[in-house]
């Protein structure tokens, strides 16, 4: 299976507050990570694309759960 694909099943397990909790946990990562390449040029750069998706996969649903 994807790494997507797993990532989707998981979060559709977590309840509210485990999502929110989350959400800001990879906010914070990506924010070291893009001042991290900022200073030096990561080794995978795409790390930062990822992240950026599974924030924006995070934030899609709870804002389903919210209107649901």
């Amino acid at each position: 299976m994807s790494k997507k694909a797993d990532f989707v099943k998981s979060i559709h397990g977590m309840n509210e507050n485990d999502l929110k909790a989350r959400l800001e946990e990879d906010k914070q990562r990506l924010k070291k990570l893009e001042f991290a390449h900022t200073i030096s040029p990561l080794e995978n750069p795409m790390t930062i694309r990822g992240l950026r998706r599974d924030i924006a996969r995070l934030i899609t649903e709870l804002k389903n759960r919210v209107e649901a």
